[in-house]
């Protein structure tokens, strides 16, 4: 079937839900398939066909139109909307140009309105810019015009299932001894920080490493769009920030939930990811009894990472920067840092100890170091090598009040 006569069978469907006050589901799929009989009784057109034509126009007016079967699709990760004809995918860490388009930019936004509807967000001209979430829990980031030259962008980040420890060992990411220590460290209760660059993986490893978390604990989890995706522990609370309304009122922020979260009785909190001033509400948490508590951030290198906290921590409050070391450097007991590399592969690139405040510094110690094997090097475009242990853990304190050894 022609697009175009698929476009005016729209437009025709359209104009009739606007003469009703609710149609349901099974309603609109009647209507649906009352018009492509009568187009059937025109034009000869497969049942293959019919079924199709179906379920996109079905897909235009209740889920997400021409996005839906990318959604569905599992080995797609990245979906990129640059305007209403440019629909952009990632497949196996490739970026590739679709065939998939919307029939116009109001049905772009007529889609990007029912996105954010679900999750009591709202976007428009006044604030154009919006982060949201899809059922699955893929995360969704959209920007409006005018601020986008070419029409609406949207930018969904695919999390089609949990990937667990095993999973990251099976694809090589760390190594089985890393991940030893890691359920160790995690059950003991030191406090992890999470860095790397964008698409490297954070969330995927905060929520690998939130399987090791006991069972029995009490757990708070604070994001902007939730989603981690704990199904182990019981004992848990997931919050949500707010933006706020057209009148600019009723905004609740990451460091409002933090400090409310305090009041929750959690034994941990877990900060999806800390992005500015919020960083000193997380610090205070982890310093007043909050063992264990994990949180991620963007960050080149796990120095470049202390060194945006520090930042962070000034922007939201006017102390001198020595005490905002001695602050992180006591609640922080280990960095964790992600990378992507040239095969577009995501690995685990070092641990490292934050090992204490020492002449105005906060000191590192390594612990793992990813090393590239240069002299297997494959001739293709594939990474070799793996994480290797580099120094041994200083602090085991809080190993040893926990009975565990490594």
């Amino acid at each position: 079937m022609d697009e175009e006569r698929r476009k005016r069978m729209r437009e025709e469907i359209f104009k009739e839900l606007n003469e009703k006050q609710q149609v349901t589901d099974e309603e609109l799929y009647t209507i649906i398939d009352r018009r492509i009989m009568e187009y059937g009784q025109e034009v000869f057109l497969p049942l293959k066909d019919r079924m199709e034509l179906r379920g996109r126009l079905f897909d235009s007016f209740r889920r997400l139109g021409a996005l839906q079967e990318l959604v569905d699709d599992n080995e797609v990760t990245e979906i990129m909307v640059n305007g209403a004809d440019q629909v952009f995918v990632e497949r196996n860490g490739s970026v590739e140009l679709c065939g998939r388009a919307f029939d116009s930019q109001e049905q772009l936004e007529d889609t990007i309105q029912q996105i954010v509807s679900r999750v009591n967000r709202t976007v428009n001209v006044s604030r154009p810019i919006a982060d949201a979430r899809l059922p699955d829990g893929s995360r969704v980031h959209i920007v409006l015009p005018p601020i986008a030259l070419d029409g609406p962008a949207v930018t969904i980040r695919k999390f089609p299932k949990p990937i667990t420890m095993e999973r990251l060992l099976r694809l090589q990411a760390v190594t089985e001894e890393a991940a030893h220590f890691l359920k160790a460290i995690v059950e003991a209760g030191y406090n992890i920080f999470v860095c790397g660059g964008t698409n490297s993986g954070k969330s995927t490893f905060l929520n690998a490493l939130s399987a090791y978390i006991p069972k029995d604990e009490r757990i708070v989890t604070i994001e902007d769009s939730a989603e981690l995706k704990i199904t182990q522990i019981k004992n848990l609370v997931r919050l949500e920030t707010r933006g706020a309304n057209g009148e600019g009122e009723g905004e609740i922020t990451i460091g409002d939930l933090i400090k409310a979260s305090l009041r929750m009785n959690p034994d941990r909190i877990i900060v999806g990811e800390v992005r500015g001033k919020e960083a000193l509400d997380m610090i205070s948490a982890m310093n007043t009894g909050h063992d264990g508590s994990l949180s991620t951030g963007h960050g080149n290198s796990p120095k470049d990472m202390l060194s945006r906290l520090e930042t962070m921590i000034l922007m939201g409050a006017d102390i001198p920067l020595a005490a905002v070391r001695s602050q992180v450097a006591a609640a922080l007991d280990i960095l964790i840092h992600l990378g992507r590399l040239r095969d577009k592969s995501r690995r685990v690139l070092s641990i490292m100890e934050v090992a204490g405040y020492e002449n105005g510094e906060i000191r590192l110690h390594p612990l793992y170091r990813f090393e590239e094997d240069y002299e297997n090097r494959d001739s293709g475009k594939a990474v070799r090598g793996s994480l290797k242990k580099v120094g041994n853990l200083e602090n085991t304190e809080k190993l040893k009040a926990a009975g565990i050894e490594i």
